[in-house]
């Protein structure tokens, strides 16, 4: 008789424990869970990839220092040289710059009319 009461207790307490699985099993596969564990796998990649970005600049930056120190571009400016020009835009129709409507001024005929 014990025996008997044994089994059955063991028999429904694994039935309660797999059908208890298989319901969170298929709570998982909602589509209302599925969209909530994409949103947040997505937010998690976010979170993995700015701190990638950070970290990238981080170490960008402290290579431009060691450069910047190796070619002694951070020291002190000479004040008595002067500043360092930069190429300026000569203005259209002065003979020196193409012109929009004569992109290749040397040349004596549009190259595109060959075609």
């Amino acid at each position: 008789m014990f025996r008997r009461a044994f089994w059955f207790t063991a028999g429904a307490a694994a039935g309660v424990w797999a059908t208890t699985k298989v319901n969170r099993k298929l709570k998982q596969l909602t589509p209302e869970s599925l969209a909530a564990q994409a949103a947040d796998k997505a937010v998690e990649a976010g979170h993995k990839l700015k701190d990638l970005a950070l970290d990238v600049r981080a170490g960008m930056l402290q290579r431009e220092a060691e450069l910047e120190e190796a070619l002694g571009l951070d020291a002190p400016v000479d004040r008595a040289l002067p500043a360092p020009r930069r190429p300026g835009v000569l203005a259209p129709g002065d003979g020196t710059a193409p012109h929009r409507d004569h992109p290749y001024p040397n040349h004596p005929y549009n190259r595109n009319e060959d075609h």
